[in-house]
Formats: structure tokens, C-alpha cells, sequence
């Protein structure tokens, strides 16, 4: 998440590797338990270091993003324009996914009113960060360089389907996200095997990463730790509890501050009480995600960072093994 680093917080080290997703899949012998274990001990790690963060003494604030600050909330600047442009492969979460976030964003806006929401239009997952931080027409070379290619990598997931579970809140001092793990047999339903778990997310960012770099794309992408994650929510304001949003001395206040991680502590155990796999169970909708579902990946440029830009190449998505028209 945003200004707060990647730091993979997943376990020992993994080998260096010319395609960076190979190293954690080496290390893992492709288990799709042992990618499993190294994603959920990465966001419980980094959750656990978050909250020990936001509950410190010395916490100065909410890391406040300064574009967004300009673009929305109460300190907005109607003259500014995002600079920022990108180039990005994304996963579009289904409806049934949507659904479940907009329930989280409720309970969240419940304990912080001032919260800033990512729209449920807007919502993403990053499968590959081509490019970010560039000019418009820097990226419009890259877009000429992938145009022979970025339908087969948008398309991609029409065969080669990675499936998602266990959310979980993921949080830190700048933003919150729904955060999924790799799926690895369990509670497969009639459509799908537990066989087909063996391509995993990470085998789904590996592949993508190695379709872009042999169309000669240096790809600029930010992190490449485990983490499968939709931002769902920033902070843009200093106080986010009520009252004045400007109001700095409110979010120093330790009542407040053990309210908020209590509530969002509250809300990761409903989500493992309702949506987690049980055995011999089907999956509540929104609990499970095969990337793909109801759209293929979006290939989209442009001032991309709070979901927004323009798509370039939209891939074919599927209901099970029905094909949705675009």
C-alpha cells in the first residue's frame, strides 16, 4: 500500500531469479500450500507490525496521500491535475467480490466517517505494473511496444485460472485493502477441481511478467512480494474519526486509535468466521475469486493510482466455463 514500503514479510529469502515471481515459486517446489503459507505469513506479519505501529506512542498520524489529499476531502484543490501516469495489467474483482467490499466499507465509514473509499467501479487488483510515474507520452511508447501482444496477456486468464480466498483486512498508517491468498484444494466446487489450484496468483504474475519482458518491456513494477490485495480504502484527511478532518490532536488520541484496530480486528474475524473454506462446505459468495471472473484483465493507462485511467484492451471473462461478452 502506498508510502509505506514492500518489504516481504513472508519467511526466509527466496532465490534471485531473472523472472523475480520464479524465486518464491522455486522456493515453494510450485506447492500451492507452500505459495499459501508464504502469502498469509506476509500479511499476518505485516498486520501485526502495522498495528504495533498505529498503537505505538510516537505515532505522528496517518500517512496522508498527498495527491489524494489535492484530488478529494476536505483539503482539495480544484487547480490540480495527477501527473502520475501508468501502465497496468488488473484483475476487476466480480460483483460477488464488490458486494463483499461494500459491506467492509460500511463497517469501516461506521468507526471512521471521514475515511476516503475506493469507488466499487474503481476497485483492482494489480496483476502487473507496467509502468507508473511517467509522462503521458512515455507511456504511449510502452502501449506501441505491448500493442501485438497485450490480448493475449489480457485474455490469459481465460485458461490459466488462479483462484483466490481467505480475505482478510490488510492495513497499515496510509490505507486499507482486502487482501486474498492463493487457494490450495480447498473446497472446490462442481466447476472446479482441486487439481486446478497448482496455477496459482503467483503463477499468474509470473507468466504475465515473463509475456511482457519477451516483448521487450522492462517492466517497472513496484513490488513483486506475496500479496494478492485490493485497496479499498486511504486516508486523506488527518482525522478521519469525526468532527474536524483537520483536527490532527484526535487521531493522537490512544482511546481512539485502540477503538479503530479493535474494530478492524472485529471485521477480520467475521470475514474468517463467514467467508473462510470449510470442509465439505461451499464457499460463501465473496469469499472466493478466480481471476478473470465476469472480465479478463484490464489493460489500462493512464493517472491510474485511485482506480481510475482509460482501458486500452479489455480480456474476455467467464462465468465458470461460460464465456462473458465485453
Amino acid at each position: 500500500m502506498a508510502q509505506v514500503g514492500f518489504e516481504d514479510l513472508s519467511g526466509t529469502s527466496v532465490p534471485q531469479t531473472a523472472n523475480p515471481y520464479d524465486g518464491l515459486i522455486d522456493a515453494c517446489h510450485g506447492d500451492p500450500k507452500l505459495i499459501q503459507e508464504r502469502y498469509s505469513a506476509h500479511r499476518e506479519t505485516r498486520n501485526a507490525q502495522q498495528r504495533e505501529k498505529i498503537l505505538s506512542a510516537d505515532f505522528k498520524g496517518w500517512i496522508l496521500d498527498e495527491y489524494l489529499v489535492k484530488l478529494d476531502g476536505p483539503q482539495k484543490d480544484e487547480s490540480f491535475t495527477d501527473p502520475r501516469h501508468c501502465l497496468v495489467f488488473w484483475g476487476r474483482p466480480p460483483q460477488k467480490v464488490k458486494n463483499l467490499i461494500k459491506v467492509i466499507q460500511s463497517k469501516l465509514l461506521d468507526a471512521a466517517p471521514d475515511l476516503w473509499v475506493m469507488p466499487p467501479d474503481n476497485l483492482h487488483i494489480t496483476v502487473m505494473e507496467v509502468a507508473h510515474s511517467k509522462t503521458e507520452s512515455e507511456i504511449a511508447e510502452l502501449v506501441d511496444t505491448v500493442k501485438a501482444h497485450h490480448k493475449d496477456i489480457a485474455d490469459y486468464t481465460m485458461s490459466h485460472r488462479a483462484r483466490l480466498i481467505k480475505p482478510v483486512l490488510s492495513y497499515d498508517s496510509a490505507a486499507l485493502a482486502l487482501s486474498f491468498v492463493p487457494a490450495a484444494g480447498e473446497s472446490p466446487s462442481h466447476w472446479r477441481a482441486a487439481k486446478d489450484d497448482e496455477y496459482t496468483y503467483h503463477h499468474l504474475r509470473r507468466d504475465s511478467y515473463a509475456a511482457l519482458t519477451e516483448a521487450g518491456i522492462r517492466v517497472g513494477s513496484r513490488y513483486v512480494v506475496p500479496s494478492a490485495h485490493l485497496t479499498i480504502a486511504r486516508f486523506n484527511s488527518p482525522n478521519v474519526f469525526g468532527g474536524d478532518p483537520l483536527d490532527e490532536s484526535a487521531t493522537l488520541d490512544i482511546k481512539k486509535r485502540r477503538h479503530w484496530i479493535n474494530e478492524l480486528e472485529l471485521i477480520n474475524k467475521w470475514l474468517e468466521v463467514e467467508y473462510w473454506p470449510e470442509e465439505g462446505q461451499l464457499i460463501k459468495p465473496g469469499g472466493e475469486w478466480v481471476v478473470g471472473e465476469e472480465k479478463g484483465l484490464d489493460f489500462r493507462k493512464g493517472t491510474l493510482w485511485y482506480g481510475g485511467g482509460e482501458t486500452i484492451y479489455l480480456g474476455e471473462g467467464f462465468v465458470h466455463d461460460e464465456v462473458v461478452a465485453n
